[in-house]
């Protein structure tokens, strides 16, 4: 009786009892991969909660492995999840092989989106029967609405044998001087952990090569927002648009038509389920607009950040070369400067002004007039002189009105 009672009040159990003992430094490891699309299927079904099972392997007693999750179809509601369809999951585990994924279900996940990580009792039935397969099973519960970049609100959870409370033996032991043992929160308390089901710590074992790439995942640098599109695929985008603005037109003008026909209960499931013209056609010219906008703002931008280039002339001053200068431009400048802004192309040699519309005439030092250039390209200043006309060495000061 007496060492009956010693057993009860918690002393330590001979041999066997021990070595039953569960080990609180067991660890499991999730990959990358499976906390990413753990945490995206459980963003995708806020405000219920979603389940699936998790692939991997059982490494030693003290280490679980997690590779990959793939999502399981449950009736959830704002509190638990049903069972797991087992048909489902034979198909889909039948299909990963034939895949090349050869891992085997080591657990489930599911989400508590913004009410904390912890197993309610329908949670604990649907983790019963995880460790009737496999004593080892995981039940890993995340939370998408609290999780915030940098912290991922996620515990890892395997139940209690009731057996071992009846005999008064200690749920779990401390064996290892390794991590270290998270504060439970108040809510999970009052929901039975440490009394029917305890957690289990929680790594993400990462190569350099998944660091590096979950580094540039979503990187983003200033001069993005600068970047210049090909012409071509921006000039076919906007005359995409705009033929769907034209059958958008058409489809709204029918529409118009027809209400004016129809009576008030026809009109109520008339357009039930189609499209609504007016506004695609509001979306689509809003979206065309601002592409366009934000374009040209970029064209502007590359073209004042680039610059034209500059080229020494006769006289040592500075004169451009890379762009053609309007009319309007080269008669301002010319009212800024005054003469200093006639100037001769080969010798530098300053000639009196001439009124705006002569601006683009050439001529001579002797007076004999050319023929007007052939095209606009003959006003940039870096062409060739074999575009001219050949004057000879009498005529060789071949003078342009233009402007510094």
């Amino acid at each position: 009786m007496l060492a009956t009672a010693g057993g009860m009040g918690g002393g330590a159990a001979p041999g066997s009892d021990n070595t039953s003992l569960i080990d609180n430094s067991e660890t499991v490891y999730i990959s990358s991969l499976a906390l990413l699309k753990m945490l995206r299927h459980g963003r995708a079904g806020v405000p219920m909660e979603v389940m699936g099972l998790m692939l991997g392997e059982f490494v030693d007693d003290f280490t679980v492995r997690v590779v990959d999750v793939f999502a399981m179809p449950q009736s959830g509601t704002g509190v638990s999840v049903e069972a797991v369809d087992p048909v489902f999951q034979t198909k889909m585990m039948d299909m990963l092989r034939q895949t090349g994924r050869p891992e085997t279900v080591v657990g489930w996940y599911h989400s508590h989106p913004g009410f904390g990580c912890w197993l309610s009792s329908v949670d604990v039935n649907t983790q019963q029967s995880f460790e009737q397969l496999n004593p080892r099973a995981v039940a890993v519960v995340v939370d998408p609405i609290q999780s915030v970049k940098g912290k991922v609100v996620i515990d890892a959870f395997r139940l209690i044998n009731p057996q071992s409370l009846i005999h008064g033996q200690e749920p779990r032991q401390s064996t290892s001087n390794l991590g270290h043992l998270n504060k439970p929160s108040i809510q999970a308390l009052i929901h039975g952990l440490n009394r029917h089901y305890y957690s289990i710590a929680i790594a993400y074992r990462k190569t350099a090569l998944e660091e590096n790439m979950l580094m540039n995942l979503h990187k983003h640098v200033w001069t993005e927002g600068l970047q210049m599109d090909d012409f071509r695929v921006e000039g076919k985008k906007n005359n995409d648009r705009l033929q769907r603005l034209v059958g958008l037109s058409e489809g709204y003008e029918k529409r118009v038509k027809e209400e004016t026909e129809l009576t008030k209960d026809q009109l109520k499931t008339r357009y039930v389920g189609k499209q609504d013209p007016k506004k695609h056609l509001e979306d689509v010219g809003q979206q065309l607009i601002e592409d366009n906008i934000v374009s040209v703002s970029r064209q502007m931008i590359d073209k004042e950040a680039s610059g034209p280039a500059k080229e020494k002339t006769a006289n040592g001053e500075q004169m451009e070369t890379d762009e053609d200068l309007t009319v309007a431009a080269l008669w301002q400048r010319q009212q800024q400067y005054g003469d200093k802004s006639i100037v001769a192309i080969e010798t530098g040699a300053v000639v009196p002004p001439a009124p705006p519309e002569r601006l683009f005439q050439p001529r001579v030092a002797s007076g004999a007039t050319l023929d007007p250039p052939r095209s606009h390209s003959m006003l940039r200043f870096g062409f060739s002189m074999d575009e001219a006309v050949p004057l000879g060495k009498s005529a060789a000061l071949l003078a342009f009105r233009v402007m510094l």
